[in-house]
Parts: structure tokens; sequence; C-alpha cells
């Protein structure tokens, strides 16, 4: 028999908390991308894969993210899978205020007029099914429409707080 550790009194965990759990957590890096006036798009590593029938994906957005306001009202957004060889774009995402879509990022208008990056190990475009509040950031479903799992490489993972590869 195991014992189990005494919790005491149940209290709520502080975001220091989860963050730090949070960086024991190995996630894949993907970016997410909108068709706006411009196009807009933000690094994301909390992709889930939510249903098969139908083809479902879930992903948080902040609603203070300079993206939110185009991801809002989007029909589509844009899934990319980031390879191992795409830190510094998944840099260029993360990083606020920066010119996501401006050389040297290489992209594309796709289906359903969604940017789609070049040289992702996958993609697809996905429609808006549900945005679910979720304190200060919003829950986004989506079914995906179309897509190319065809690109070469391995993925890029983000743990403890940085970007890397996957080790042999």
């Amino acid at each position: 028999m195991t014992a189990t550790p005494d919790l005491g009194t149940h209290r709520l965990a502080s975001p220091d908390l989860l963050r730090s759990v949070f960086r024991q957590h190995a996630a894949g890096v993907a970016v997410i991308t909108a068709r706006g006036e411009r196009p807009v798009g933000f690094t994301a590593t909390s992709l889930n894969s939510v249903a098969a029938e139908p083809p479902l994906v879930s992903f948080g957005v902040g609603v203070s993210s300079s993206s939110w306001p185009v991801v809002a009202e989007a029909e589509h957004v844009g899934v990319h899978i980031l390879g191992e060889h795409q830190a510094g774009l998944a840099a260029t995402f993360a990083r606020s205020g920066a010119d996501r879509f401006a050389p040297p990022t290489a992209w594309r208008t796709g289906p359903e007029g969604v940017p789609l990056l070049d040289g992702v190990l996958a993609w697809l475009v996905c429609r808006v099914v549900a945005r679910v509040p979720a304190a200060d950031h919003r829950l986004i479903v989506a079914e995906a429409v179309v897509g190319d799992p065809s690109g070469a490489g391995r993925p890029l993972l983000y743990h403890q707080g940085r970007f890397n590869a996957l080790r042999d």
C-alpha cells in the first residue's frame, strides 16, 4: 500500500506553480494563422487533437494577444506543425510586436484565404466551430477541412521554457 501525501486544506494553485509544472511538460510547437486586414498568427503549444469524427482540434489564445481580434471573427484558421529547423519561426510568432509575416517568413495564401507557412511538417485549414471563454483566454475548437501532412523532418518541441529538438 502506498501512502498518499497529506494535502492539508485545498488551495488554488498559483500561476507560478502552473508554469513550473508545465515547464516539465514537453509540448509540440504550432503556429496558428488567420486572415484579417493583415494576416495574423501566433505560436501555440496548446494544440490538441479533440476528435476524429468529425476531425476537431483545439488551442488556446489570449484575449490580450494582438491576434485575438482577428481570430475572434475568423471563420477559418491555419494550423501549422513546426519542424525542429523552425525554432526561429516559432520565436518570431511568439514575439510581441514582431512583423510576423515579413521576410524571412515564407508564406502564401491558402484555402479559404488562410495564410499558410512554407516548410512546415504539416498544416491544416480548419473551420472555427466554437470559442469557449477560459479566464483571460479563449479555447478555440475547429474542424479540419483540408491539410497536408507531407512535410519532411522532425517536430519542434517546447520544454523548460525553450524550443528543443527530439534526441535519439
